[in-house]
């Protein structure tokens, strides 16, 4: 982790006239802390891999003084000062900055030959409030590279450019990695402070939206407090209590030192490493050690850290061979070298242990990863855009003032532009850098950029890889801001027989939703089979589906399987049977017409009223035929047709046998001598009866059809795995009274019969039709309960059947009798016989 901040201040030089511009940069230095429990003590030494900070800095500062096209006639120039994480110390150097030193007092400089026009600086959120708080007051641009603060976000208060981009993102891109690989049962470890506060209540809310509980949450103390052994204590045993395999830690070098300890305890000295899946944030880099500190490769491998973006940038890594700490003024070079390599700089008063004299032919890149890295990290590649986009607004507001200097005819003088103006350019700055990303500031001053998703894939012998694995990029098309390769990642030994598991239950396969348990977080609930009719496709699934409406649940409830269309048909044999013996009572019928017409002239047809009769016949062959628009799809021509050429056609055939009984009772009675009734007997009365039982029938249809007609309909409900595909009758009400008014028909028909029944037999068809008439009322009552209590097809069916056997009670009761005569009996169908009897 970070042990020095340095502050770098760049001077740029005109041929004619030497002025100079400052640019601050910086990096950090923190004082060790280790509990006594490990029995060292505190002390301050330099991390070696955060110099890299200041070489990516004074880098810059050469590449951008040998291009040409960038500052032309112009050198910069830079002052380096240390902070050591100490907000008073800060103070002290940001005052000795801005007014040269020597003594000079606030709000004075004496002596001050370079002009300071920026600042870089601030790695951590309280040395860049600290400076933010001076700077602010005199104006000057300030741009820090390690600060996530949300404090920072006012501008008001803290004017301040961010080479980070905002948090935000970071934010989403958590809750995207965890929602990727099904993990919502996490522990959590912040560090001890405000920002750890606040990062916790920001990520609670979008944790909890998205429904990923944390089992636990603990904070890294400060080590420089006496009750940290003891904290960090409870710490561990939270670690071994918790049975996570996910840990979030969000925190800085300073703040997760304790963290860093407790790893070290049990992998080095107890070897027990804490294998579990890290997520860290972008604001702590794990591979970052003190001089005396350990890394934990067993512990960290595997490791998933967000961070700050970077690229390879040309040119650099021949830059660090090319150093030689005896022919090189970088601040600060010849103690790293000294540290690093472990030898003497006599000259510096610096002696190392083993009497090995610095020759300057050391090589960086035989430094091991934790010592140094040769590859530009995401802090210095953020100090590397900062330099360049001082360069940049430098530049145009260079350009803006030559313009003026022409137009009013006055030499162009960098002294006389003060550095407030560099905000309103350091704002609109746009470019690409030499590693091709281009670099700009959002509206809230922070660098439109996003966060590199890295996979640690660590070695026993304390070497690494850095895996880039995925990005979190707000700029990307909607959609793509979050990005990574699952395949790619590898995971902690732990993990290498089954991938890690984060969760406080088992998931709900599908065909199953999840339920809370009462008391318990929304992670740990129970889960429960889907009811009949639902489904669920997903794993884990708030609440099962309905199908759509032409699809129906399997048995496992897991998918949508299609519907078949159910309707009584010619290809199935329900629908064969009914269709046979529709066709067989017609040609019965056909038959019994035919006979009574080749016999038309014999005594027993005349007696029974041949018109009527050959009436009654064809209404019934028509109602056997009837039967054909109820077989088959229900269509928008068959449906309307149904009822109402049913309810017609058999209303005319009861109102025939009505007429019939009504001539027999009217024909006996009018054998009286001296009865009145003798008028009546004859065609007018039996036409006038048919008539107007028929009328009324077609009236009752024809309001029907006007007013609610039937139509074809899907009934997607009444069966779960089937659609029922009938008619609908558009009003139940006007589809009874048909069916009433043909049932009183028949109840008067029987009625009148019954009376008749005596009559003498010779001439008499009422106990026929009385016997008929019963057999029709007994179906057509019974038609009802059975068609209420049916559905689809079955409906259909039933009716059918009441059609059938309806007719062909009436057919058998009253004629198959007189065909018997005619066609057996001829001997009994004479006038001589019938006058006998």
């Amino acid at each position: 982790m970070p042990l020095e901040q340095f502050q770098d201040f760049s001077k740029m030089t005109q041929t004619e006239a030497r002025t100079s511009e400052e640019i601050k940069g910086t990096t950090e230095t923190w004082k060790e802390l280790q509990t006594p429990s490990v029995q060292e003590v505190f002390h301050v030494m330099l991390i070696p891999k955060h110099y890299q900070h200041v070489l990516a800095f004074v880098f810059a500062i050469h590449e951008i003084n040998r291009n040409d096209n960038l500052l032309p006639n112009t050198t910069l120039g830079s002052k380096i000062y240390d902070n050591a994480f100490n907000p008073p110390r800060v103070s002290w150097t940001t005052f000795d900055l801005l007014f040269a030193g020597q003594g000079n007092p606030p709000n004075y400089n004496c002596d001050r030959v370079e002009k300071l026009m920026a600042v870089i600086g601030g790695l951590t959120s309280e040395n860049s409030i600290q400076m933010a708080n001076i700077l602010n007051t005199y104006k000057f641009p300030q741009m820090t590279y390690g600060s996530y603060d949300p404090v920072l976000g006012d501008k008001i208060q803290f004017p301040l450019f961010r080479m980070v981009p905002n948090e935000t993102p970071q934010f989403d891109g958590i809750v995207h990695l965890l929602d990727y690989f099904r993990w919502n049962w996490i522990g959590v470890i912040i560090s001890d402070d405000d920002n750890g506060e606040m990062f916790l209540q920001a990520l609670r809310l979008r944790l909890f939206k998205n429904d990923i509980c944390i089992a636990f949450t603990q904070t890294i103390p400060t080590l420089n407090i006496k009750s940290a052994d003891k904290k960090l204590g409870e710490i561990t045993a939270s670690f071994f209590l918790n049975n996570i395999n996910v840990v979030l830690v969000y925190g800085d070098v300073q703040s997760m030192e304790g963290l860093r300890i407790i790893l070290g305890i049990y992998e080095i000295h107890l070897d027990l490493p804490m294998e579990k899946v890290w997520i860290i944030t972008a604001q702590w880099d794990v591979t970052v050690t003190f001089s005396s500190g350990k890394f934990t490769p067993k512990s960290l491998n595997g490791t998933l850290s967000f961070t700050l973006h970077s690229n390879k940038v040309p040119g650099f890594q021949d830059f660090l061979d090319s150093l030689n700490p005896h022919h090189s003024s970088i601040y600060f070079i010849q103690n790293f070298w000294y540290t690093v390599f472990t030898c003497s700089f006599p000259k510096y008063n610096l002696y190392s242990t083993n009497e090995c004299t610095c020759t300057g032919e050391e090589k960086l890149e035989s430094l091991p990863q934790l010592v140094f890295e040769m590859e530009m990290s995401g802090q210095s590649y953020s100090i590397y855009n900062a330099v360049y986009a001082v360069a940049h607004a430098l530049h145009a507001m260079q350009s803006r003032a030559k313009q003026k200097s022409i137009q009013n005819v006055e030499r162009w003088n960098l002294p006389k532009i003060q550095p407030w103006k560099l905000h309103a350019f350091l704002r609109n700055v746009r470019f690409n850098n030499t590693a091709a990303d281009e670099i700009l500031f959002d509206d809230n001053w922070d660098l439109a950029s996003g966060y590199d998703i890295v996979n640690m894939v660590t070695f026993p012998n304390q070497s690494f890889k850095r895996v880039r694995v995925g990005t979190m990029d707000p700029q990307a098309p909607p959609g793509k801001e979050f990005t990574i390769n699952g395949s790619a990642v590898v995971w902690n030994h732990k993990f290498q027989q089954m991938p890690p598991h984060a969760r406080c239950v088992k998931s709900c396969r599908t065909g199953y939703s999840r339920i809370v348990q009462q008391g318990k977080q929304i992670c740990c609930y129970e889960c429960i089979q889907c009811p009949e009719g639902r489904i669920s496709v997903e794993i884990d699934a708030d609440h099962c589906e309905n199908c759509p409406e032409d699809l129906y649940p399997n048995k496992k409830h897991d998918q949508c399987i299609p519907r078949r269309l159910i309707y009584l048909s010619y290809k199935e044999n329900l629908g064969v049977v009914l269709a046979f013996f529709a066709i067989l009572f017609s040609m019965v019928t056909v038959v019994v017409m035919g006979t009574f017409i080749w016999h038309w002239n014999t005594p027993l047809v005349k007696a029974n009223n041949q018109s009527i009769t050959f009436t009654l016949l064809s209404f019934l062959l028509l109602g056997f035929l009837s039967s054909f628009l109820f077989i088959g799809r229900p269509e928008k021509a068959t449906c309307p047709l149904r009822q109402t050429v049913f309810g017609i056609v058999f209303s005319i055939a009861v109102a025939c046998v009505l007429a019939k009984t009504i001539t027999v009772v009217l024909a006996f009675m009018a054998t009286k001598p001296g009865n009145k009734m003798r008028k009546w007997v004859g065609k007018r009365l039996t036409v006038l009866v048919i008539v107007l039982c028929t009328v009324v029938q077609t009236g009752i249809c024809i309001m029907w059809l006007a007013t609610s007609p039937p139509f074809p309909d899907l009934d997607t409900h009444s069966q779960i795995n089937q659609i029922l595909v009938r008619c609908n009758e558009g009003s139940d009400i006007m589809f009874y009274i048909v069916l009433g008014y043909m049932g009183l028909l028949a109840i008067i028909s029987f009625t009148v019969a019954f009376f008749a029944r005596k009559l003498p037999d010779t001439f008499n068809e009422a106990k026929l039709i009385t016997f008929s008439m019963l057999v029709f009322c007994s179906v057509w009552l019974s038609f009802v309960p059975s068609y209420l209590s049916s559905k689809g097809k079955y409906m259909v069916a039933v009716e059918i059947f009441s059609i059938l056997t309806s007719g062909a009670g009436l057919l058998s009761c009253i004629f198959l009798p007189k065909c018997y005569i005619i066609i057996l009996r001829p001997d009994l169908n004479r006038r001589e016989q019938l006058i006998r009897k």
